[in-house]
Order: structure tokens, then sequence, then C-alpha cells
């Protein structure tokens, strides 16, 4: 059975048809001379043919060896691309990361850990996908993306999040409504009565705040639904309500003409983590960017978000 030969067969081959002197081309390798006349003696068993007449003195290719050099060549080049993407690949020289993240998170300081990044790596692409929760937890269990950006919004055991920043909800209202004589700081009981504008059942958001309701007894009265939270922000400027979203809204929309107060309550924390793949290996290049969003300061991430320094474990925890 005939086999492709090896690397180091290609290169043995080339440093003989170079110097044509066995010693030279061992020291070129770095090899020993038995060495390379044995991998030079597999390589013609192996191909079924003679690619050197040699004497004591003398080495030459044989026609057969003159027509295998350009094919040898050839190969030589392509093994050493491979080398190269692979090194490439290794140290984040080059490659494409996909990312899920939460508008919230897209809107704020992902595009400045990704300009940080670029500028030490050029030659990497990130392609982000700005998604609800929900759908950053679906692409990384279809590995569609590299890693996302979110929250746990269920118990699945085929994901793990590390946690990694964190930001509070808050009131948004229209300036000169009547919660602007409110506390600098609201109590669930400040605003509930007012009709209220959120994001979809689909999002961390709407999950976390839903959650805290349960916690508080409170009935509420949701006027408007969105998928974004700029929108939402719109229909508040419009009159529409008041929304309840993450401090980390005042980045992703407009603030023109709207005030916003946070909410005094334990549960009104979000918990925004790195979310992967349990038991899959991250590429070189997205570990790396992991790596360089974790040594982030807090004023890169933004005034919005605080660091939380925890790996999640527990897979049936949620929002704490």
């Amino acid at each position: 059975m005939t086999f492709p030969p090896s690397f180091r067969q290609v290169r043995a081959f080339l440093a003989l048809v170079k110097h044509l002197k066995f010693t030279r081309a061992a020291q070129e390798l770095n090899v020993s001379q038995p060495t390379l006349t044995v991998q030079i003696n597999q390589l013609e068993e192996q191909l079924g043919i003679r690619l050197f007449d040699r004497s004591k003195r003398h080495v030459e290719l044989t026609p057969a060896g003159r027509n295998l050099l350009p094919l040898m060549e050839r190969l030589s080049m392509g093994m050493d691309e491979v080398m190269l993407a692979a090194s490439d690949l290794s140290y984040a020289r080059r490659g494409i990361i996909r990312v899920a993240a939460l508008p919230s998170v897209a809107a704020s300081f992902l595009p400045r850990a990704i300009m940080t990044f670029r500028r030490d790596n050029p030659g990497i692409i990130i392609n982000v996908w700005d998604v609800v929760g929900e759908e950053i937890i679906r692409l990384v269990k279809a590995e569609e993306v590299d890693f996302g950006i979110g929250t746990r919004i269920s118990s699945d055991r085929s994901i793990k999040v590390e946690d990694y920043v964190s930001d509070s909800l808050c009131a948004f209202y229209p300036t000169g409504h009547a919660l602007d004589t409110s506390a600098p700081v609201m109590q669930v009981s400040d605003f509930v009565s007012y009709p209220l504008v959120l994001t979809r059942k689909n999002s961390s958001v709407r999950v976390l705040f839903e959650r805290s309701m349960d916690r508080e007894g409170c009935e509420v009265n949701v006027v408007m639904e969105t998928t974004y939270m700029s929108t939402a922000l719109s229909m508040v400027r419009a009159g529409i309500g008041v929304a309840i979203l993450p401090s980390s809204a005042v980045e992703a929309g407009n603030m023109n003409g709207l005030a916003f107060k946070p909410v005094e309550a334990p549960w009104f924390n979000r918990r925004v983590g790195i979310i992967r793949k349990a038991e899959r290996s991250l590429q070189p290049v997205a570990a790396r960017f992991i790596e360089a969003m974790l040594k982030m300061t807090e004023v890169e991430k933004a005034e919005s978000f605080r660091s939380v320094r925890r790996l999640e474990t527990v897979p049936n925890k949620t929002f704490q």
C-alpha cells in the first residue's frame, strides 16, 4: 500500500536536491546523516521509485526525481502555509470571531473592546449579532457563534456562564413627568401604577422584571412591548408609558427629553456573563478576545456596568 510522503520526508527530499550532499542537507535540517538517509530511503520505498542516484562521492536526481521536484515544492509550500495558518490562529494573528451579544452590550463597551483588540491584532475579523437573551443561548448551543455575552435565562446544562458585568433596572420617563418629584432612588411602588413599556418576553430584562414583580406581589399594566431598548425609549418619549430598562439603555438609545432613576430592589440587578457551550473548546482567537475583555477596566466597560468576578458553576441558578 502506498502512503503519501510526510512533511519530514518532503523537507529531506528538497534539502538533498538543494545540496546534493547528505552531510550538508542533514546540517540544514539539523538531523544526523543516518536519519536523513533513512527518510530518503523510506520516501523512495513508499513511492515505489528511485529518486536519487548516489555513490560514495556523488548524488544526483533521477529522471523520476526531476519529474517529482515541482510537485514536491508545491507540496512543501502547501504544508508551510498550513503551519503558518495554524500559528496565526494560535497566536491570534488572523481569524474570524463570532459573538452574540445583548443590544445593551453591543451598544456600550463591546465596540471599545473590539477596537482595542483589533488594534493589537489587525488580522482578526469580529462579527457581532446583537440579539435578545433567548437568541444568544440558541446561537451558542447551535455553535453559530463562538460565544455570547448575555444572561442565563434558563436552567440548561449544555451551556456555562462566566459572570462578567452587571447593571441595574431603572425607570425611564419623559422629563417633566410626575416621577421627577420622586426620590433619587425609586421604590417599586413609585412606578407600578403607571402604564409600562417593556421589552418582549424572550428578553433577559423582561424575564428579570417579571420574576421581580412576582417577588413583590405586584400587578402591572403593560401597554407596549418592544424588541429593542432604543424603541422602548422612543415610546417613552412619545408619552406612551414608563419603561423599565437596565441602566445600560442610556448608551443604547437617544435620551433627548428623557430622564431615569434607579430602582431600589435587591433582585433588580442583572448579571451579564460570557456564555459558552459546555465541554467545547474555543478557537484560540476567541479565547484571546475573552481574555482581553476580562482585562478591561471599569472606565472602558461603561459607567452603567460593574464588574462581577465569579464563575457561574451551578446550572440551576438564574438571576442572583
